[in-house]
């Protein structure tokens, strides 16, 4: 962006650079600051609603409408402007969740959500002001995560909803079409969680299963309910369609490497989460893996452990990733500025109202939950299990001592083997806990950040990893809530390593449950 000489230009306008397109007008216009003191005249190249970018002697500039005025023939009605977003990805969210989102973010401008137009790619939803007229207007693709990322890799959605992470290679075309923009990883926001759940009929005697037998059932190894306790009879196996997100997070965490379902004969393939879930209820002898909230009237089971434990998706242990197959919702931006009142509805997601909405759409929320230590003996009961020679009995009564008296926060936080960086819901939750800090939720309390390991290598040094682990989130959390005040909230670390395990490590995702930090308030 050009230097622009004079004090009065600085105070007046309010420039900053942007990439990508805004809405596009083309037009010439003049703009001139409140006080009159100083004008540009230029090219409108585009308004986005709170910013006009303008083409002028200087080059591009961007340009607070609050701070000047505008005249001539391309000058846009600023009352009656129309924000735009393209959103696209997997459709149990667009379908089940997005839609409760626009209406709940249209209450609150005292708006409303009008019943959607059928496009040619999907359903556009608008935002109809008081007087009737459009605010906004969200064209809709539903489709797949795959379907949702390579629209918003080619400039085709302004937003990309996945159930799953970027892949690498989906991270490489980012930034290979944007190498000056934040790299995808940092352009994504979580707006809410969903689980990945076993579902059978109600009528079906099975209570739990595993997730070895989970791959077991699905790779057709295992093919008669006999084999799981069940009834002499083959197993009727359902899946969601292999290009949605659920579907490849059940392929990636559950079945072996190199290892598909798609050889098995007796597999049903559906398009969509509730589908599926109504197939399986009406037979008493099948089995699928649908969404949580999508299971309509079939019945979930919980997931059980070779070692004894046992986890079913409850709210609380999804939100803190306790449940193994939890999928976050994740909201991917695409590296240009959105319109204001689009802007806007994305931070809207982050507010109260917005955590309500999630949980009455049947998807879990973020929102910070607490849970005594005297409501989670499980917990210690499965502590005092995995315990052995390299777990005291002294350190068991050491972690009982520190958090008998705490709250356990449904924020929890968690790292690759080996790594201490955090993953993207991890971040997310960074985000959160750090805003709850900033509004006072925690004045005159104590906040212990602790550090969990898997039991995989030496118990002395897993134990000086998870302290590190510890001292990260903290950090970050730090970083993070610089808005408040110091000496209002205190943020302590401590560690247990490998003491209080959350999963049984007979799998990959098992261990990384137990590589964690809680967050415990004192």
């Amino acid at each position: 962006m050009p230097y622009l000489r004079g004090a009065a230009i600085c105070a007046a306008l309010t420039l900053f650079s942007l990439s990508g397109p805004m809405t596009a007008i083309a037009q010439d216009v003049q703009l001139r600051s409140l006080d009159g003191s100083v004008t540009l005249e230029g090219n409108l190249m585009a308004f986005d609603g709170a910013y006009y970018r303008l083409d002028s002697i200087y080059g591009p500039l961007t340009i607070a409408a609050e701070g000047v005025q505008c005249a001539g023939p391309g000058c846009p009605d600023l009352e009656r402007f129309v924000a735009e977003a393209r959103i696209a990805g997997e459709a149990t969210v667009v379908e089940g969740l997005l839609p409760a989102l626009l209406a709940g973010f249209a209450e609150s401008r005292g708006m409303v959500l009008a019943t959607p137009e059928i496009t040619d790619n999907g359903l556009s939803y608008a935002l109809i002001r008081a007087d009737g007229s459009p605010a906004a207007r969200f064209d809709i693709a539903a489709g797949t995560s795959d379907t949702g990322m390579l629209a918003l890799l080619n400039g085709e959605a302004d937003l990309a909803i996945s159930l799953r992470e970027a892949s690498e290679a989906e991270r490489r075309a980012d930034r290979a079409a944007a190498p000056d923009d934040p790299a995808l990883i940092r352009r994504v926001r979580v707006i809410g969680l969903e689980a990945l759940v076993p579902v059978v009929a109600a009528q079906n005697p099975i209570n739990a299963i595993s997730l070895p037998q989970l791959a077991q059932v699905f790779t057709g190894e295992i093919d008669n309910w006999q084999a799981l306790g069940g009834p002499d009879a083959p197993i009727a196996l359902h899946l969601l369609d292999a290009d949605l997100g659920l579907a490849q997070v059940f392929e990636t965490r559950i079945l072996p490497p190199g290892i598909s379902t798609l050889g098995t004969e007796a597999l049903t393939r559906h398009a969509s989460a509730r589908d599926l879930a109504s197939a399986v209820a009406r037979d008493a002898y099948a089995i699928g893996i649908t969404a949580q909230s999508a299971r309509g009237p079939a019945q979930s089971l919980p997931l059980a452990g070779s070692c004894g434990f046992s986890q079913a998706a409850d709210a609380n242990a999804v939100k803190a990733e306790d449940y193994p197959l939890t999928a976050p919702v994740y909201l991917y931006l695409a590296p240009r500025r959105l319109p204001q009142l689009v802007r806007d509805f994305l931070i809207w997601t982050e507010s109260e109202a917005a955590e309500r909405t999630v949980a009455a759409a049947g998807f879990v929320n973020q929102s910070l939950t607490r849970t005594p230590m005297a409501l989670q003996g499980s917990r210690i009961a499965n502590a005092i299990t995995a315990a052995g020679d390299e777990v005291p009995l002294a350190e068991l009564q050491r972690l009982v001592a520190t958090l008998g008296q705490a709250e356990r926060l449904s924020s929890t936080f968690r790292f690759d083997d080996g790594s201490i960086d955090l993953d993207a819901q991890s971040r997310a939750s960074v985000a959160r806990l750090a805003a709850a800090i900033e509004r006072g939720a925690f004045d005159g309390r104590r906040l212990v950040f602790v550090g969990f390991s898997d039991g995989e290598g030496q118990a002395e040094l897993n134990l000086r990893l998870s302290l590190r682990r510890a001292e990260t989130v903290r950090n970050a959390i730090q970083a993070a809530a610089e808005a408040a005040e110091p000496d209002r909230v205190t943020l302590d670390i401590d560690a247990f390593g490998e003491a209080m395990p959350m999963a049984c490590e007979d799998s990959d995702w098992g261990r990384a449950v137990n590589r964690r930090v809680e967050v415990w308030l004192e």
